[in-house]
Protein backbone atom coordinates (compact mmCIF):
# COMPACT_ATOMS: atom_id res chain seq x y z
CA UNK A 1 0.00 0.00 0.00
CA UNK A 2 1.38 3.61 -0.77
CA UNK A 3 0.12 7.45 -0.46
CA UNK A 4 1.21 10.32 -2.21
CA UNK A 5 2.33 12.78 0.23
CA UNK A 6 3.91 16.24 1.41
CA UNK A 7 7.15 15.58 1.82
CA UNK A 8 10.01 18.11 3.54
CA UNK A 9 13.17 16.72 2.15
CA UNK A 10 14.93 19.46 3.58
CA UNK A 11 14.54 23.58 4.46
CA UNK A 12 12.52 25.34 2.01
CA UNK A 13 12.43 22.34 -0.18
CA UNK A 14 8.87 20.76 -0.70
CA UNK A 15 8.35 17.76 -2.78
CA UNK A 16 4.71 15.76 -2.99
CA UNK A 17 5.71 12.32 -3.41
CA UNK A 18 4.12 8.92 -3.26
CA UNK A 19 5.52 6.96 -0.33
CA UNK A 20 5.31 3.16 0.60
CA UNK A 21 3.11 2.46 4.17
CA UNK A 22 3.51 0.40 6.67
CA UNK A 23 1.24 -2.75 6.76
CA UNK A 24 -1.92 -2.25 8.83
CA UNK A 25 -2.08 -4.34 12.06
CA UNK A 26 -4.86 -5.10 13.97
CA UNK A 27 -5.14 -2.12 16.17
CA UNK A 28 -4.60 0.27 13.67
CA UNK A 29 -7.38 2.13 11.08
CA UNK A 30 -6.36 2.88 7.22
CA UNK A 31 -7.91 6.55 6.53
CA UNK A 32 -8.30 7.86 3.11
CA UNK A 33 -7.92 11.84 4.26
CA UNK A 34 -10.28 14.19 2.49
CA UNK A 35 -8.38 17.52 4.23
CA UNK A 36 -5.53 18.47 5.65
CA UNK A 37 -4.69 22.10 7.29
CA UNK A 38 -1.45 23.92 6.89
CA UNK A 39 0.50 25.50 10.36
CA UNK A 40 1.58 28.30 10.47
CA UNK A 41 3.72 27.94 13.50
CA UNK A 42 5.05 24.71 14.15
CA UNK A 43 5.17 23.45 10.20
CA UNK A 44 6.25 27.13 9.31
CA UNK A 45 9.39 26.13 11.63
CA UNK A 46 10.01 22.97 9.84
CA UNK A 47 9.86 24.49 6.53
CA UNK A 48 12.02 26.85 7.01
CA UNK A 49 14.64 25.01 8.66
CA UNK A 50 14.26 27.01 12.08
CA UNK A 51 12.39 24.46 14.08
CA UNK A 52 14.44 23.94 17.93
CA UNK A 53 16.08 20.53 18.10
CA UNK A 54 13.99 18.11 19.39
CA UNK A 55 14.31 13.91 19.30
CA UNK A 56 13.43 12.79 15.98
CA UNK A 57 13.60 15.95 14.32
CA UNK A 58 14.92 15.68 11.23
CA UNK A 59 14.62 15.61 6.88
CA UNK A 60 12.94 13.88 4.94
CA UNK A 61 9.94 14.53 7.15
CA UNK A 62 5.78 14.56 6.41
CA UNK A 63 4.54 17.05 8.46
CA UNK A 64 0.96 18.00 9.12
CA UNK A 65 -1.09 17.31 12.23
CA UNK A 66 -4.46 18.58 11.43
CA UNK A 67 -6.46 16.10 9.04
CA UNK A 68 -9.72 14.69 8.90
CA UNK A 69 -11.08 11.93 6.47
CA UNK A 70 -12.56 8.39 6.25
CA UNK A 71 -11.93 5.49 7.12
CA UNK A 72 -11.12 2.75 4.67
CA UNK A 73 -10.62 -0.42 6.84
CA UNK A 74 -10.58 -0.91 10.58
CA UNK A 75 -8.68 -3.79 12.11
CA UNK A 76 -10.57 -5.87 14.17
CA UNK A 77 -8.91 -4.43 17.68
CA UNK A 78 -8.97 -0.94 16.42
CA UNK A 79 -12.10 0.03 18.08
CA UNK A 80 -13.09 1.67 14.91
CA UNK A 81 -15.48 1.03 12.12
CA UNK A 82 -15.37 1.35 8.57
CA UNK A 83 -17.07 4.33 7.08
CA UNK A 84 -16.03 6.26 10.33
CA UNK A 85 -15.63 10.05 9.18
CA UNK A 86 -12.34 10.67 11.52
CA UNK A 87 -10.03 13.49 12.88
CA UNK A 88 -6.15 12.35 12.92
CA UNK A 89 -3.48 14.07 14.80
CA UNK A 90 -0.98 12.68 12.69
CA UNK A 91 0.99 9.42 11.42
CA UNK A 92 4.18 7.41 11.49
CA UNK A 93 3.84 5.36 8.99
CA UNK A 94 6.55 6.29 5.92
CA UNK A 95 8.82 4.03 6.88
CA UNK A 96 12.37 5.80 6.52
CA UNK A 97 10.40 9.07 5.70
CA UNK A 98 9.85 11.02 9.65
CA UNK A 99 6.35 11.91 10.41
CA UNK A 100 6.26 15.13 12.01
CA UNK A 101 3.14 14.92 12.35
CA UNK A 102 2.94 13.13 9.17
CA UNK A 103 -0.92 14.26 8.24
CA UNK A 104 -0.46 15.96 4.98
CA UNK A 105 -0.62 13.20 3.07
CA UNK A 106 -3.59 11.02 0.92
CA UNK A 107 -3.48 7.84 2.59
CA UNK A 108 -2.57 7.64 6.50
CA UNK A 109 -2.15 3.60 8.61
CA UNK A 110 -2.66 4.89 12.24
CA UNK A 111 -3.70 3.36 15.88
CA UNK A 112 -7.33 3.43 15.97
CA UNK A 113 -6.79 5.05 19.69
CA UNK A 114 -4.98 7.94 17.88
CA UNK A 115 -8.31 9.00 15.95
CA UNK A 116 -11.33 10.36 17.01
CA UNK A 117 -15.02 10.15 15.24
CA UNK A 118 -16.80 13.53 14.01
CA UNK A 119 -19.61 14.41 12.85
CA UNK A 120 -19.79 14.25 9.25
CA UNK A 121 -21.47 18.21 8.68
CA UNK A 122 -18.08 19.24 10.31
CA UNK A 123 -16.63 18.46 7.19
CA UNK A 124 -13.20 20.60 6.39
CA UNK A 125 -13.78 22.67 9.67
CA UNK A 126 -12.78 19.63 11.59
CA UNK A 127 -9.07 20.37 10.83
CA UNK A 128 -9.83 23.37 13.02
CA UNK A 129 -9.86 20.98 16.19
CA UNK A 130 -6.20 20.53 16.71
CA UNK A 131 -5.90 25.05 17.45
CA UNK A 132 -9.42 24.40 18.89
CA UNK A 133 -8.27 21.95 21.68
CA UNK A 134 -4.83 24.19 21.86
CA UNK A 135 -6.82 26.81 23.13
CA UNK A 136 -9.33 24.79 25.20
CA UNK A 137 -5.95 23.29 26.83
CA UNK A 138 -4.60 26.85 28.01
CA UNK A 139 -7.76 27.75 29.54
CA UNK A 140 -8.32 24.66 31.22
CA UNK A 141 -5.81 24.53 33.33
CA UNK A 142 -5.71 24.60 37.08
CA UNK A 143 -6.69 28.10 38.38
CA UNK A 144 -6.73 29.17 34.71
CA UNK A 145 -8.41 32.43 34.63
CA UNK A 146 -10.08 33.90 31.81
CA UNK A 147 -7.73 35.82 29.27
CA UNK A 148 -8.62 39.68 29.90
CA UNK A 149 -5.75 40.14 27.03
CA UNK A 150 -4.85 37.79 24.21
CA UNK A 151 -1.87 39.16 21.85
CA UNK A 152 -2.98 37.69 18.18
CA UNK A 153 -6.12 37.28 16.17
CA UNK A 154 -4.48 34.65 14.02
CA UNK A 155 -6.66 31.24 13.91
CA UNK A 156 -5.71 30.26 17.63
CA UNK A 157 -6.37 33.83 19.03
CA UNK A 158 -9.52 33.50 17.48
CA UNK A 159 -10.52 30.11 18.93
CA UNK A 160 -9.50 31.17 22.28
CA UNK A 161 -11.47 33.94 22.35
CA UNK A 162 -14.24 32.28 21.22
CA UNK A 163 -14.03 30.15 23.85
CA UNK A 164 -13.21 33.17 26.32
CA UNK A 165 -16.54 34.37 25.03
CA UNK A 166 -18.63 31.21 25.88
CA UNK A 167 -17.42 31.29 29.47
CA UNK A 168 -19.20 34.93 30.05
CA UNK A 169 -15.58 36.82 29.51
CA UNK A 170 -14.90 39.60 26.81
CA UNK A 171 -11.04 39.73 26.17
CA UNK A 172 -9.57 42.44 24.45
CA UNK A 173 -7.19 41.22 21.60
CA UNK A 174 -3.94 42.93 20.03
CA UNK A 175 -3.58 42.87 16.54
CA UNK A 176 -0.91 44.81 14.48
CA UNK A 177 -2.22 44.00 11.22
CA UNK A 178 -5.11 45.71 10.08
CA UNK A 179 -6.61 43.05 7.77
CA UNK A 180 -6.48 40.92 10.90
CA UNK A 181 -8.80 43.04 12.80
CA UNK A 182 -11.97 41.74 12.51
CA UNK A 183 -14.59 44.76 13.36
CA UNK A 184 -17.52 42.52 13.48
CA UNK A 185 -15.58 40.08 16.12
CA UNK A 186 -17.75 39.88 19.64
CA UNK A 187 -14.44 41.71 21.21
CA UNK A 188 -12.38 44.78 20.99
CA UNK A 189 -9.69 44.34 18.23
CA UNK A 190 -7.36 46.92 18.88
CA UNK A 191 -3.11 47.72 18.07
CA UNK A 192 -0.87 47.24 20.96
CA UNK A 193 -0.33 51.30 21.22
CA UNK A 194 -4.01 52.36 21.30
CA UNK A 195 -4.35 50.58 25.04
CA UNK A 196 -4.12 52.07 27.69
CA UNK A 197 -4.44 49.25 30.19
CA UNK A 198 -1.32 48.48 32.41
CA UNK A 199 -3.77 46.18 34.93
CA UNK A 200 -4.23 43.20 33.06
CA UNK A 201 -4.84 39.87 35.80
CA UNK A 202 -4.57 37.35 32.32
CA UNK A 203 -2.97 37.83 29.29
CA UNK A 204 -2.71 34.74 26.98
CA UNK A 205 0.57 35.07 24.26
CA UNK A 206 -0.12 33.34 21.12
CA UNK A 207 1.92 35.59 18.87
CA UNK A 208 4.70 33.37 19.29
CA UNK A 209 6.67 36.58 19.95
CA UNK A 210 9.96 35.68 22.14
CA UNK A 211 10.89 39.25 21.99
CA UNK A 212 6.91 40.39 23.92
CA UNK A 213 7.85 38.73 26.84
CA UNK A 214 9.19 42.30 28.68
CA UNK A 215 6.28 44.73 26.95
CA UNK A 216 3.48 41.78 28.53
CA UNK A 217 4.78 42.05 32.04
CA UNK A 218 4.76 45.66 32.12
CA UNK A 219 0.85 45.37 30.83
CA UNK A 220 0.22 43.01 34.11
CA UNK A 221 -1.69 44.11 37.47
CA UNK A 222 0.05 42.94 40.63
CA UNK A 223 0.23 39.27 41.12
CA UNK A 224 -1.00 38.92 37.12
CA UNK A 225 -0.25 35.97 34.78
CA UNK A 226 1.39 35.83 31.03
CA UNK A 227 0.21 32.65 29.63
CA UNK A 228 2.31 31.99 26.95
CA UNK A 229 0.14 29.63 24.65
CA UNK A 230 2.07 30.20 21.19
CA UNK A 231 5.36 27.83 20.10
CA UNK A 232 8.50 29.86 20.09
CA UNK A 233 11.70 29.44 18.27
CA UNK A 234 13.76 32.03 19.95
CA UNK A 235 14.61 31.66 23.63
CA UNK A 236 12.48 33.71 25.97
CA UNK A 237 13.81 36.21 29.02
CA UNK A 238 12.45 38.70 30.65
CA UNK A 239 13.97 41.97 32.96
CA UNK A 240 13.48 40.61 36.61
CA UNK A 241 12.81 44.21 37.71
CA UNK A 242 9.28 45.03 36.20
CA UNK A 243 8.35 41.37 36.89
CA UNK A 244 9.87 41.38 40.71
CA UNK A 245 7.40 45.06 41.07
CA UNK A 246 4.58 43.00 39.75
CA UNK A 247 5.05 39.38 41.24
CA UNK A 248 4.71 38.06 37.78
CA UNK A 249 3.36 34.65 36.90
CA UNK A 250 4.46 32.78 33.84
CA UNK A 251 2.81 29.85 32.34
CA UNK A 252 3.45 27.80 29.55
CA UNK A 253 0.44 25.99 28.14
CA UNK A 254 1.85 22.56 26.36
CA UNK A 255 0.08 20.46 24.03
CA UNK A 256 -3.17 19.83 24.04
CA UNK A 257 -4.65 16.38 25.18
CA UNK A 258 -7.80 14.11 24.07
CA UNK A 259 -9.61 15.33 26.87
CA UNK A 260 -9.46 19.22 25.81
CA UNK A 261 -10.30 17.29 22.03
CA UNK A 262 -13.03 15.64 22.89
CA UNK A 263 -14.71 18.93 24.76
CA UNK A 264 -13.98 20.90 21.54
CA UNK A 265 -15.42 18.62 19.37
CA UNK A 266 -19.06 18.41 21.92
CA UNK A 267 -18.38 22.44 21.15
CA UNK A 268 -18.32 22.40 17.40
CA UNK A 269 -21.05 19.75 16.84
CA UNK A 270 -23.64 21.09 19.20
CA UNK A 271 -22.90 24.55 17.22
CA UNK A 272 -21.53 26.31 20.78
CA UNK A 273 -18.04 26.75 19.09
CA UNK A 274 -18.37 28.42 15.78
CA UNK A 275 -15.08 27.38 13.16
CA UNK A 276 -16.76 29.93 10.55
CA UNK A 277 -15.00 32.36 8.89
CA UNK A 278 -11.42 30.49 9.83
CA UNK A 279 -10.57 28.67 6.79
CA UNK A 280 -9.59 31.56 3.99
CA UNK A 281 -7.50 29.62 1.50
CA UNK A 282 -8.02 26.14 -0.42
CA UNK A 283 -6.14 24.41 -2.69
CA UNK A 284 -6.21 20.78 -4.65
CA UNK A 285 -2.95 18.80 -2.45
CA UNK A 286 -1.32 18.77 -5.83
CA UNK A 287 -0.67 22.05 -5.42
CA UNK A 288 1.20 22.11 -2.03
CA UNK A 289 4.04 23.66 -2.86
CA UNK A 290 2.25 27.25 -3.64
CA UNK A 291 -0.35 26.51 -1.01
CA UNK A 292 2.64 26.70 1.76
CA UNK A 293 3.92 29.84 0.05
CA UNK A 294 0.62 31.25 0.71
CA UNK A 295 0.29 30.24 4.02
CA UNK A 296 3.23 30.84 5.17
CA UNK A 297 3.35 34.82 3.45
CA UNK A 298 -0.31 35.97 2.55
CA UNK A 299 -1.10 37.90 5.52
CA UNK A 300 -4.80 37.45 4.27
CA UNK A 301 -4.48 33.58 4.49
CA UNK A 302 -5.24 32.52 8.50
CA UNK A 303 -5.96 28.86 7.26
CA UNK A 304 -5.03 27.13 3.91
CA UNK A 305 -6.52 23.64 3.33
CA UNK A 306 -4.71 20.82 1.07
CA UNK A 307 -8.08 19.03 -0.70
CA UNK A 308 -6.52 15.53 -0.94
CA UNK A 309 -10.23 13.98 -2.73
CA UNK A 310 -8.36 14.00 -5.61
CA UNK A 311 -5.10 12.06 -5.26
CA UNK A 312 -5.10 8.41 -5.46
Amino acid sequence: MNTVAVVLEGPERLALSRLELMPPGEEDVVVDVAYSGISTGTERLLWSGRMPPFPGMGYPLVPGYESVGRIREAGTRSGMRSGDFVFVPGARCFGEVRGLFGGAAARLVVPGARVTTLDERLGEQGVLLALAATAFHALAAEHASAPELIVGHGVLGRLLARLAVLRGATPVVWERNPERADPGAPYPVIRPEDDPRRDYRSIYDVSGDAALLDTLIGRLARGGEVVLAGFYEQALSFSFPAAFMREARIRIAAEWRQPDLDAVKTLAEHGQLSLAGLITHRREAAHAANAYRTAFDDPQCLKMILDWRACA
